[in-house]
């Protein structure tokens, strides 16, 4: 059956919002060239977005540059604000946008183990009200969360996990209790995997598995353009992986013994020392990255660096190949802040490991966005969230 006029209407508008969050602003004669729709239906569906709020002029494109067919249309930035969060066992990062993803203002705080749960959650949610109020924004729409854990894939909740800080699933409920904001978790590799497959290494891939390399260990399956989580929200959790060269098996409590004790920044750490190679420490990133970023710094990497990074690949590729033998993914992203650390360095010597481990051909490449990965991605499921709720109505 046709669609009814209202109906048609909703359609046209949604395609034209879609195609300015995608590619920007655009003019009315750009409009009908993505859509298709006639030139009438056009104007029809700009006056409307514009009249609703959602749309402006934003400039002028064109050689002549004036004129009603050079007006240039975008999204109204300012409709709502929205913060992204990466939650991590030893502190907060947060940064507030408009509705299109430009930062208004960041900032950080450390809490240390030693922190009570409700002094945690009380640092977390002033980090967020202070951070906000610097951007100028009267509410947050939408909240994004980075955070380690499972999230239950019924309830969309950060689930209780042993070894986690408690103040971690308090912090969402206080934020959804404080601030009034629609509050959207996921698990932290996840979305790294977001924000590579949008703005980063994967951008051409539907299929691939990112590999995370920071304090922890954890992997991101995307399978046919989609983040797959598994029945319990347990997909990736790869640092319990058995695998040989431990001196135990992990547990249902503890991963150590399983990939973690190979891979982990404390066991690159030790394996760093084993070869002689230091870095100066910095506080913006594991150590174990300033010790591989050293390593991988000399082209090509030789000498006892050399040697470093080859077994430090050896051990990344057992991991690796178990989940390809698995999922066939055809690329593995090493993330996080030494999968970035490590470059093409690291990469190219995984990716001739895993061309003798395994029969099935994969590409592996260095994140382009480290260990900010985490935080880009909160804030793409934030601008989502809030964009198709806004633009719904």
């Amino acid at each position: 059956m046709p669609a009814s006029p209202s109906t048609a209407r909703a359609i046209n508008d949604r395609l034209a919002l879609r195609l300015l969050q995608q590619e920007g602003p655009l003019t009315a004669g750009q409009l009908k060239q993505l859509t298709g729709l006639s030139r009438p239906t056009v104007a029809d569906l700009v006056e409307r977005l514009t009249a609703a709020g959602l749309i402006a002029v934003v400039g002028e494109a064109g050689e002549q540059r004036r004129g009603p067919n050079a007006r240039l249309y975008g999204i109204v930035a300012g409709l709502a604000h929205l913060a992204a969060l990466d939650v991590r066992t030893e502190g907060v990062s947060v940064v507030v946008t408009d509705l299109l993803g430009s930062v208004l203002a960041e900032a950080s705080v450390p809490i240390g183990d030693e922190t009570g749960t409700g002094s945690a959650v009380e640092q977390a949610v002033t980090l967020v009200e202070r951070t906000a109020k610097e951007a100028g924004a009267d509410r947050l729409h939408t909240v994004g969360i980075g955070a380690p854990g499972l999230i239950d894939p019924a309830t969309g909740e950060l689930r209780d996990s042993s070894g986690l800080p408690e103040w971690h699933r308090r912090l969402v409920a206080a934020l959804d209790d404080r601030l009034a904001a629609r509050v959207l978790v996921e698990n932290e590799t996840n979305l790294a995997a977001l924000a590579e497959q949008r703005v980063g290494s994967a951008r051409d891939r539907d299929t691939f598995v990112l590999l995370w390399l920071g304090h922890g260990i954890g992997a991101a399956v995307v399978l046919d353009g989609t983040l797959r989580r598994g029945a319990s929200g347990g997909t990736g959790e790869i640092g319990f992986l058995p695998v040989p060269g431990t001196a135990g098996l992990p547990s249902a409590t503890a991963c150590d013994g399983g990939f973690h004790s190979l891979a982990g920044a404390a066991a690159i750490v030790e394996l760093a020392e084993q070869y002689g190679v230091v870095a100066p420490p910095s506080p913006q990133e594991p150590h174990a990255a300033a010790l591989v970023r050293a390593a991988a710094s000399g082209v090509p990497a030789s000498g006892a660096a050399g040697s470093f990074l080859d077994a430090l690949a050896d051990r990344v590729a057992i991991g690796a190949a178990s989940v390809i033998a698995v999922l066939d993914p055809g690329c593995v992203v090493l993330a996080g802040e030494i999968g970035q650390a490590g470059g093409e360095a690291l990469a190219g010597r995984v990716q001739e490991r895993l061309t003798r481990l395994s029969p099935l051909p994969t590409e592996v490449r260095a994140s382009w966005l480290g260990g900010g990965a985490v935080l880009r991605g909160a804030l793409l499921m934030a601008r989502e969230g809030a964009q198709d709720e806004l633009f719904a109505r």
